[in-house]
């Protein structure tokens, strides 16, 4: 069966990103659907996939990514209102059998992502 995972790294320090908060949510017809919450480990990444087997389904799903609270945390100077607070990812699952990997590469002031493997 299929899974989705995700990476976080901080491209203004050139690391993984520790300690990000990763929220995923299921795009339905009634709106967001709150799957799981979970932190970036010290590799960057989640402890465990973020849907796996009979979770990963076909769908619309959306990632949050909280980068403006992790650079606070590692003491990164942010303008009061920071430039990028949360990051939105909204992404399709269209064969739930494949692993699709989300990677997030940030920094307080821009960002990139793709289908990893």
């Amino acid at each position: 069966m299929g899974k989705l995972t995700t990476h976080v790294l901080d491209t203004a320090k050139g690391v993984p990103a520790k300690g990000v908060k990763v929220s995923l949510y299921r795009i339905g017809d009634d709106g967001l659907e709150p799957l799981t919450t979970t932190i970036t480990n010290a590799d960057g990444r989640t402890d465990a996939p973020l849907l796996i087997d009979e979770s990963c389904t076909s769908g619309l799903y959306q990632l949050v990514f909280s980068t403006a609270a992790y650079f606070r945390s590692t003491n990164t100077p942010l303008e009061t209102i920071p430039f990028l607070d949360e990051i939105v990812i909204r992404f399709g699952i269209s064969d739930a059998t494949k692993h699709f990997h989300v990677p997030l590469l940030v920094s307080p002031y821009g960002y990139s992502t793709y289908r990893g493997s």
